[in-house]
């Protein structure tokens, strides 16, 4: 039962962060800062990560490297937004930390709908099929072209 909750808290999270963090990344692409759901998107994002630390798992996983990445990556982008005001560099540092912290949440939600959706377990049921790897090569393709858009909208908006 106390399994059933976290789980339910662990992904309510996470897809919160991913909401908030699509609402950041439009606002990258646009070069508004402050970034609309920033505070939202870290939080939440950060949250998924330590509840997801709580799963009763033996041995270090793939999900566990993937949270304590995603946890120094909010830790960066919370630097740039709340220590340095996105000064100089900074705006930069949040751009890209923001995005890869988004894609890792986007990555574990595509492994997760693999894992847990019937339609997708029919098609892929060790996960090691090309529809997985096509599915998270066009994610991966997708979140390169966001990082690269919003580093570049990160320096007209420097150089303005």
């Amino acid at each position: 039962m106390i399994l059933n909750a976290l789980t339910l808290i662990h992904v309510a999270l996470s897809v919160l962060g991913i909401g908030a963090g699509f609402a950041v990344v439009r606002g990258l692409l646009v070069s508004i800062p402050p970034y609309r759901g920033a505070t939202l998107f870290l939080s939440a994002t950060a949250a998924a990560s330590v509840t997801g630390f709580l799963f009763p798992f033996q041995g270090l996983t793939p999900a566990q490297v993937v949270g304590f990445l995603s946890l120094i990556l909010v830790l960066f982008a919370s630097l740039a937004v709340y220590r340095h005001n996105l000064a100089d560099g900074w705006r930069r540092t949040f751009a890209i930390t923001a995005v890869v912290a988004l894609y890792f949440n986007v990555f574990i939600l595509v492994i997760q709908l693999f894992r847990r959706v019937p339609v997708f377990q029919a098609i892929a049921p060790t996960q090691s099929e090309p529809p997985v790897q096509v599915a998270q090569s066009l994610v991966l393709v997708v979140f390169v072209a966001i990082a690269v858009g919003a580093v570049r909208k990160t320096r007209l908006v420097a150089g303005s």
